[in-house]
């Protein structure tokens, strides 16, 4: 697989693997020995940008994404999230950025990761109680130390990444972006191209949407995440929004392909510094979604495209209102 670069000198496989619904968010899950598998195999088919979170779990997905990648970690990029505290149970408990909580944050993901660095280590959600200065300055600190190579954020505005980056470099910002979701080319992604940071898109298969897998009868899992967002929940979102996936549908039969590598071939058109992260626990899938890298637009396509999608209207939140209430509006 080819590489991309993120910021100034980070080297990943041009599409990375998403590992939360290994064990979070998206059910069924495969068992511990079954993901370890699937991310070995990942690593044998090309990926070596793997990305998971303390939260995912909590914890159980960077053990097993440790597991998995001990033998070849000086041959992969792993990326880690920390922001979060945890009732006495383990159960998440809100945004938490505070010094105290980073620190033991890190010391956690470093065990159970199985290594003595992170290659990259993002603030997964930003905390209004602390200034986004004081976690750089941490951030320092633990670069510093030889604790982490390079730092991000996720889901930042605009101003939360120019403050964050004055004081120490960031070099990618993860946040939502599909065909799905392009709210990231009014701000955000001009000023990650104006600092030289690189954009790393979750969700670029618009949580499954784009697959064209996803219709208003289709019954999820109990537990599956997508039950408490509006553009899921609701039949008639749901059913309007089948407008973008045939139009998906459309492009995937022009270019002789598949919805789900359109989709991820449009993300990685659109700039040089992108570099999805596609979530999946299936080896045809990732077999499928890596196909993506292959799909090529001519500029003329691209502009098309363009002006297709300024004339559908999605309608829906992305996220439910307890999940909005973490996004970042500073």
């Amino acid at each position: 697989m080819k590489t991309r670069k993120l910021g100034k000198d980070l080297v990943v496989s041009e599409i990375g693997l998403g590992c939360m619904g290994l064990s979070f968010s998206q059910p069924p899950f495969p068992t511990r020995e079954e993901a370890v598998e699937f991310i070995r195999k990942a690593y044998e088919m090309g990926v070596t940008f793997f990305d998971t979170a303390e939260v995912y779990g909590p914890f159980d997905n960077e053990e097993i994404l440790g597991e998995a990648l001990e033998g070849v970690r000086d041959k992969v990029v792993i990326a880690t999230k920390f922001g979060f505290s945890y009732t006495p149970d383990g159960k998440r408990d809100g945004v938490d950025s505070s010094e105290g909580n980073i620190r033991r944050a890190i010391e956690g993901s470093l065990k159970r990761l199985r290594t003595n660095y992170i290659d990259l280590y993002y603030q997964h959600r930003v905390d209004p109680n602390v200034p986004i200065e004081n976690v750089a300055k941490l951030m320092k600190e633990f670069y510093e130390q030889g604790k982490i190579k390079h730092w991000g954020l996720s889901e930042a505005s605009a101003n939360t990444i120019r403050k964050a980056h004055a004081i120490f470099p960031v070099t990618a910002l993860q946040s939502e972006y599909s065909l799905f979701w392009r709210d990231p080319e009014k701000e955000i992604i001009p000023t990650l191209e104006e600092l030289g940071i690189g954009f790393v898109p979750f969700s670029p298969l618009g949580k499954g949407f784009l697959t064209g897998t996803i219709n208003p009868d289709t019954k999820l899992e109990p537990g599956d995440f997508r039950l408490s967002v509006p553009r899921f929940q609701n039949k008639e979102y749901l059913k309007e929004n089948l407008k973008l996936v045939d139009f998906v549908k459309e492009l995937a039969e022009k270019k002789n392909t598949t919805p789900a590598a359109i989709a991820i071939g449009w993300v990685l058109s659109q700039k040089e510094w992108f570099v999805p992260i596609p979530g999946t626990k299936k080896i045809d899938r990732l077999k499928e979604n890596l196909t993506g890298a292959e799909v090529k637009f001519t500029d003329k396509e691209l502009l098309e495209i363009q002006e297709r999608l300024e004339k559908i209207e999605i309608v829906g939140d992305r996220y439910g209102a307890d999940a909005m209430k973490m996004i970042d509006k500073s």
